[in-house]
């Protein structure tokens, strides 16, 4: 999927059947309302993998963590937090893009790559509570999706990536935020489903397909080949977003993502397609898991399938 955006006088969108909107946000013709798909749960759970692959059907555009969006511009951010993580600082979508905090953000989104539904994996809860309400008092369409994923994964990500911040509080902020996204979820009036990361990595054509039903689209097999399409992604997994551009770039190198030296070999050796990441198993530390069992054992048996 390539975007093409709109010159004055000029439709990026005229190859397709996509409603072209103005540079206000304003629909000059629509084939359908402007939806949204908004993610809670905790990080480290496959938001970037649900995203790319939402992204990739022909209506959506997956913003990657939205709230990002405030950085754009900002030199005071570090480089990271205020590109797109693919392309750096000459993406096509980000480069140009700013934010009128007094006009619904979606909608600027959707007529700026001209998409009628935009995808949001930013898991803060008041973003999500904001950003659905804008989308409600314009009449248009907001859900939810919890995603889930065994804690000990959760965890183990989380240990790899932060070791200084010990193992009982990176658990202790799990449960925390788990809390805090099933009391989101449950208190979410709009449409909602709860998946999990093994079902969507093992069964991934039904969970999308249960997605897709949600939000009200058709299913379309090239989702399930997210990285054979174009994404421009504001924050996330740094490890999905390479198995994108490894696709997208000749060298690898050439995109603004990067591995660090714990997650390279991982990725480094990806097959490119969706497989369920099990490292935890081997990873984790003994003592770790059993503190998990310990502390965090009652509330994972809710979110575990098993695999």
């Amino acid at each position: 999927m390539e975007f093409h955006i709109a010159r004055p006088g000029q439709s990026a969108c005229s190859r397709r059947n996509w409603p072209v909107l103005d540079d206000q946000g304003d629909a000059m013709t629509r084939a359908g309302d402007l939806k949204a798909a908004l993610m809670c749960g905790a990080g480290h759970s496959g938001s970037t993998l649900l995203g790319m692959i939402l992204g990739s059907h022909s209506q959506a555009f997956y913003v990657g963590e939205g709230a990002k969006i405030r950085n754009l511009g900002d030199e005071n951010k570090p480089l990271r937090k205020r590109v797109c993580k693919i392309c750096g600082e000459n993406c096509e979508v980000w480069a140009g893009f700013r934010w009128d905090r007094d006009r619904p953000l979606y909608e600027q989104v959707a007529a700026h790559v001209h998409r009628t539904v935009i995808i949001d994996s930013t898991k803060d809860e008041s973003w999500i509570e904001a950003r659905a309400a804008e989308m409600n008092s314009s009449g248009q369409q907001a859900c939810l999706i919890f995603l889930t994923r065994d804690g000990r994964a959760v965890v183990n990500s989380r240990i790899r990536k932060y070791p200084e911040r010990g193992a009982e509080a990176q658990i202790r902020q799990w449960m925390g935020k788990m809390a805090l996204s099933q009391a989101l979820f449950d208190a979410f009036e709009g449409p909602k489903l709860q998946i999990s990361y093994e079902m969507l990595s093992t069964q991934t054509e039904t969970e999308v397909r249960r997605v897709c039903d949600l939000m009200q689209i058709e299913f379309e097999p090239s989702m399930l080949r997210f990285a054979e399409q174009s994404h421009h992604v504001l924050g996330g997994n740094s490890g999905t977003q390479f198995i994108a551009a490894k696709t997208r770039f000749d060298d690898p190198d050439d995109a603004f993502v990067s591995l660090t030296e714990r997650t390279s070999g991982y990725y480094e050796n990806h097959s490119g397609g969706i497989e369920l990441d099990l490292r935890w198993k081997q990873e984790l530390d003994p003592a770790h898991l059993a503190l998990f069992n310990q502390l965090a054992g009652a509330v994972n048996a809710q979110f575990s399938v098993g695999v």
